[in-house]
């Protein structure tokens, strides 16, 4: 097992770091304790930067590690559909790094916003845009929404925090738009409950430390957002080790430089090298990709695993991956939530009942499930968020210093 990272991180719960709910350390294990009983396995903290495939090496910066079956497994990013500029003033959601940063830069926002004497610079701080209405974005704006407006409301004398603004934009015509339609307009009820602000068919087309550009779709007038915190929700693409392996083997790859894959995972003439998760482009029974969840890759996993077992011990491994759909689902605030499963559509408490169950279920180590117990219950019943920690010197909080010094 090979990763640049020294744990293992349950994402779907990244957000909830990002808006102070839970630690980083609730949502993270450290990958030698999880594998500390799987003798067989070997842990090693290092950064992949090329493949040897004719060698059969994964070569590392410090180093390379002969391979004789290779799992390729790194995840995604970002994608800014080619404006990576924008990166710096739009920070997304996939990493712990990532979560503290955003973290810090909404509560860096109220508390600019608190010494701020003019009235628009104060309405700017208090804007809070949110690109792209997937589970992520969706997710954010709810959580955002609890902060301003119940969370931050008593602590802070010359601001009122339920000003705060937030801005939910989608390129697509509904929020959760991969949902029924019916959902779909649940989940949007849900939002302008909240106080978000939905803007659907609105693209982004400028990002920058001190206001968003949108254009709604058939109009020609763009609009000015004037905001210092923005949050990226739109775009994923595959990691920059997905164009590395697929120049070494010839694989092809999507738009989004995901790796094509065969039934059995493995990428074409290379029946050694399996590729899966959010690096791979595996297509279901209606001819497109499977969506990048964790239940994807976690089957993969299984399948993978049981492949090599199979072929160490020179058995016949025939089997094509077959991926079960067990639904999906997105929470939108407190008591408010969507599930698809199968074809049973699910909503408000109750579906936001099943995804605090499966959530924490879901997170590898069961002290961490009993400390998310005890900070959800906290957040509930007292509508705090205890790790209010700002880490991070992005934003500078003397912001007429930080402006003077940009005009010298």
């Amino acid at each position: 097992m090979v990763d640049r990272r020294n744990h293992h991180l349950f994402q779907p719960l990244l957000y909830q770091v990002a808006t102070g709910d839970l630690s980083p350390a609730n949502i993270a294990a450290p990958l030698r304790y999880l594998l500390r009983k799987q003798t067989n396995c070997t842990t090693i903290m290092a950064e992949v930067v090329d493949f040897d495939i004719e060698g059969r090496k994964v070569i590392l910066r410090d180093g390379d590690l002969p391979y004789d079956y290779l799992v390729v497994a790194a995840g995604a990013t970002h994608s800014y559909f080619g404006n990576d500029h924008w990166e710096p003033f739009a920070p997304g959601l996939k990493t712990i790094e990532g979560a503290t940063e955003i973290r810090s830069r909404v509560l860096k926002a109220f508390e600019v916003a608190e010494r701020e004497t003019d009235p628009a610079e104060r309405a700017a701080w208090l804007t809070f845009v949110i690109v792209g209405a997937g589970p992520t974005g969706t997710e954010l704006a709810g959580a955002l929404s609890e902060i301003s407006n119940h969370t931050l409301l008593h602590d802070f004398r010359n601001i009122n925090p339920a000003d705060a603004r937030i801005i939910l934009i989608e390129a697509g015509p509904h929020a959760l738009g991969h949902y029924p339609k019916s959902l779909c307009e649940k989940a949007e009820k849900s939002l302008r409950e909240l106080d978000v602000e939905l803007q659907t068919e609105t693209m982004a087309i400028d990002i920058t430390e001190d206001h968003v550009m949108t254009k709604r779709k058939g109009e020609e007038t763009e609009i000015r957002i004037p905001t210092h915190t923005v949050i990226w929700a739109a775009g994923v693409a595959a990691s920059p080790l997905a164009k590395k392996i697929a120049a070494a083997t010839g694989a092809t790859t999507g738009r989004a430089g995901h790796i094509e894959v065969g039934g059995d995972l493995t990428i074409k003439g290379h029946p050694e090298i399996m590729a899966i998760g959010d690096m791979a482009m595996f297509l279901g029974p209606d001819e497109k990709p499977l969506p990048g969840l964790a239940p994807v890759a976690m089957q993969q996993g299984d399948f993978v695993g049981a492949r090599i077992s199979a072929l160490t011990q020179r058995r016949p491994f025939e089997k094509t991956f077959n991926y079960k759909d067990r639904g999906s689902m997105a929470v939108i605030g407190r008591f408010r939530a969507v599930a698809l499963v199968g074809t049973k559509q699910i909503s408000g408490f109750t579906a936001w009942m099943i995804w605090l169950v499966i959530h924490l279920m879901e997170i590898t180590l069961f002290s961490s499930r009993i400390l998310v117990v005890l900070q959800w219950g906290g957040s509930f019943f007292l509508r705090n968020r205890s790790a209010r920690l700002i880490t991070s010197e992005t934003v500078v909080l003397n912001n007429r210093a930080a402006a003077t010094e940009r005009a010298a």
